[in-house]
Parts: structure tokens; C-alpha cells; sequence
């Protein structure tokens, strides 16, 4: 009997740091951390072309990829994982303020302030 590999989907990474506010945030909205998730998308816009986008959503989408880091699902849509498979979502806090931030191993440039990127 021989055994196929199944196919792995590109991973989004999620850190320790980033699941926990992201949870505190969801629990904050008063979600469902077992069925509500992350969702990491990538749209239109920026002096580079394209933009990260988050927000929470209820439940997934029949056709995103679902990722489950430190209990926090993370929902992406087929068209934004083409853009930011193999990223890294973290939460940065310091002097220029807190925040989520993608680490994109796709990115060729970046604007001057950060916000937008190209492929």
C-alpha cells in the first residue's frame, strides 16, 4: 500500500504576541474565538501598489484557507494568498506606536512609510 503526501498549503505564521491581542480584541467584540477568526487580506492601494488589510469576521468563507495559531484562526482569501503566503503576523508595540505587522517574504519594495508593498 503506498502512501501519498498530501499537498501542504503555503503557511501563515502567527506569533505568541499577535494570537494574544488578536484574541483579547475578538473577546473584546464579544466573538466566538472557536468559529471567529483574523481575517489577513491583501487589497488595492498605497504609493506601492498594495496594502494589508485585517479585520475580524464571524466565520470563514466556503473558499479561504483557515490557520489556526495560539487558538487564534486566521482566515485568507485565495486571491491575498498568492500575495503573502510563507508571511508572518506579529504585534509590534514601541515609541512609533502599537500594532499588527506582516512580515512578507514576497515583498520586492516597500513605500517609505510601510503601508504598501509590490510583489
Amino acid at each position: 500500500m503506498s502512501t501519498e503526501s498530501v499537498p501542504q498549503s503555503p503557511e501563515i505564521h502567527v506569533s505568541t504576541i499577535a494570537a494574544e491581542q488578536a484574541l483579547d480584541l475578538l473577546d473584546g467584540e464579544g466573538l466566538d474565538t472557536d468559529i471567529a477568526g483574523l481575517r489577513l487580506f491583501v487589497q488595492q492601494g498605497g504609493c506601492a501598489g498594495l496594502s494589508y488589510g485585517m479585520r475580524f469576521d464571524d466565520e470563514p468563507e466556503d473558499d479561504d484557507t483557515v490557520y489556526e495559531h495560539h487558538d487564534l484562526r486566521v482566515f485568507v482569501d485565495p486571491a491575498s494568498m498568492r500575495y503573502i503566503e510563507g508571511s508572518q503576523l506579529d504585534y509590534e508595540s514601541g515609541l512609533q506606536g502599537a500594532g499588527f505587522h506582516v512580515e512578507n517574504p514576497n515583498v520586492v519594495s516597500e513605500c517609505g512609510c510601510g503601508e504598501s508593498f509590490r510583489t
